[in-house]
C-alpha cells in the first residue's frame, strides 16, 4: 500500500538476524505506547485549543440515551431505511467499542499477508486507535498504530517495534483522512451515525446518502450507499494517498457485508477496503470483526 510497507520484508529480515530480544523489548515498548495513546482517546479533548467545530453537535445533556424514531425523522429517506434496519427503539447509544479484527493486507496489488488488530473506538469527541500486527516476514511482524485523537490524526509503522518505517502525524490532511476513516467504521457502531453524534445527511438518491462530519476545524465527507432493506452495503468517496512522499486525491471505497445482530444493533463482520487507482482497483484491507464489546451511554 506504502512505499514504506515495500521495505518492511527487507528490515524484518535483518532483525530476525540480528536480534529476537530486541524486537521482545520494542514489541514491549510499543505496547505501552499504545496503551497511553487509548487512555487518551478515553480521556476525550485534549486541553489544547481547537478550532470550534463546523457543525454544531448536539450536547450530551440535550437528547435521550437511547435510541427513539423522532431522532430520524427528519432525514433522508434511505438513511431512515438504515437506521430501521440497524436500530430498535429503545437501542442504547454506545460511546466506545472495543473490536478484534483479523484479516489480510495487501502491500500491493494480489499480494496478501495476514494480520490481527484491535482498534478502540470513541463516538464523543470522535477518534479511533487502531493497532495491528502484519506479517512482513516469518517471524517478525510490522507493527502499526493508525488514529485519529483529539483532532490529529497519526500513523506509526515499526518492524518488531524497534525500527520505524513511518511516522507521520500532525497535519491538515492526515486528520482529514483519519476522520474519513472514523466514518467509514462507524457502520460498527450504528449509534454513532446518528445526528445526535454530529453526522448530517443529504440525499443523493434512492440507494445513496452523503455523511458529513466536522470535528474542530476537520470536515470530511463520505457516501454511504445502501440496499432495498436499509443495511449499507458500500462507501465512497476522495481521500489523499500517500506513496513515496506524494500525495493524490483518489477514490476510496469499501464494502460491508455478512450482517449479525450484536448488542442489540445490526453491523457488518465483514468488510473490504481499497483505492480506484488509474489503472483500476486495488483492494489493501479484507477483515472481519472477531469480537467487539461496546461501552453505553449512562
Amino acid at each position: 500500500m506504502r512505499s514504506w510497507m515495500k521495505a518492511g520484508a527487507g528490515v524484518a529480515g535483518g532483525l530476525v538476524a540480528g536480534g529476537v530480544v530486541a524486537a521482545a523489548v520494542g514489541t514491549s515498548v510499543w505496547e505501552r505506547a499504545t496503551a497511553r495513546t487509548v487512555s487518551r482517546l478515553s480521556a476525550g479533548p485534549s486541553t489544547r485549543s481547537r478550532a470550534p467545530a463546523a457543525t454544531t453537535r448536539e450536547p450530551a445533556s440535550a437528547g435521550p440515551r437511547v435510541f427513539e424514531p423522532a431522532m430520524i425523522a427528519a432525514l433522508p429517506a434511505p438513511v431512515i431505511r438504515y437506521f430501521d434496519f440497524a436500530l430498535m427503539p429503545g437501542q442504547r447509544l454506545a460511546r466506545a467499542a472495543r473490536m478484534e479484527q483479523e484479516g489480510t493486507f495487501a502491500m500491493k496489488r494480489d499480494a496478501w499477508v495476514p494480520f490481527t488488530a484491535v482498534e478502540h473506538f470513541r463516538t464523543s469527541p470522535p477518534g479511533f486507535v487502531w493497532d495491528a500486527r502484519i506479517r512482513v516476514a516469518p517471524l517478525l511482524p510490522a507493527l502499526v498504530r493508525d488514529s485519529y485523537v483529539s483532532g490529529e490524526g497519526a500513523m506509526l509503522a515499526k518492524v518488531a517495534g524497534v525500527v520505524t518505517l513511518v511516522n507521520q502525524q500532525g497535519t491538515a490532511s492526515m486528520a482529514s483522512g483519519a476522520l474519513m476513516r472514523y466514518l467509514a467504521e462507524a457502520v460498527w457502531l450504528p449509534t454513532a451515525l446518528l445526528p445526535v453524534n454530529g453526522v448530517r445527511w443529504s440525499e443523493i438518491d434512492d440507494s445513496t446518502a452523503r455523511a458529513t462530519l466536522a470535528d474542530g476545524a476537520t470536515r470530511v465527507w463520505l457516501d454511504f450507499h445502501f440496499a432495498p432493506d436499509g443495511r449499507v452495503t458500500g462507501t465512497s468517496g476522495e481521500r489523499l494517498r500517500d506513496d513515496g512522499g506524494h500525495s493524490t486525491l483518489l477514490p476510496w471505497v469499501g464494502t460491508h457485508d455478512e450482517y449479525e445482530r450484536v448488542d442489540g444493533m445490526m453491523i457488518p463482520r465483514r468488510g473490504e477496503v481499497g483505492w480506484i487507482m488509474p489503472d483500476g482497483p486495488f483492494p489493501y484491507w479484507r477483515g472481519r470483526q472477531v469480537r467487539i464489546a461496546f461501552e453505553w451511554e449512562e
